[in-house]
């Protein structure tokens, strides 16, 4: 089931996760599975600077094609990005997506994040997972 049809839903959890990168390269903050049978609406992602001292850069992208756990490298395809190299000031935090710009997140795609410094942005996803 590729797009689930969202009028006549059976269950629509709230999830808040949160993930800061250890390393400079693209890592999947949130996966939905091929297959899945569900749609995720993305409600927020905040991209918070914890890096206390200097501004470091933050990338936010959809991938097309990379379903796979938070952590990991995404599993393919192209990314799309929502945010690209952002600086975000030093203690300070970028809304990349809010309700206003509310997403979804089909089946066998993942949202993406990079850091352009190691361990230094925390990215906090709020999302819904919604089941037909």
């Amino acid at each position: 089931m590729a797009n689930p049809n969202i009028v006549n839903v059976t269950s629509i959890l709230g999830t808040t996760t949160y993930y800061t990168p250890r390393g400079t390269s693209a890592i999947v903050l949130l996966a939905n599975t091929a297959a899945s049978g569900l749609v995720y609406k993305i409600n927020q992602i905040v991209c918070a600077n914890v890096n206390g001292s200097s501004a470091v850069n933050a990338t936010v992208s959809i991938y097309s094609n990379g379903a796979v756990a938070q952590g990991g490298a995404p599993a393919g395809g192209t990314a799309y990005p929502v945010i690209s190299t952002i600086s975000v000031p030093a203690s300070a935090s970028v809304i990349a997506v809010d309700k206003t710009t509310a997403i979804y997140l089909m089946e066998g795609t993942s949202i993406s994040v990079t850091s352009g410094t190691a361990s230094g942005i925390t990215y906090t996803i709020s999302y819904e997972s919604i089941a037909s």
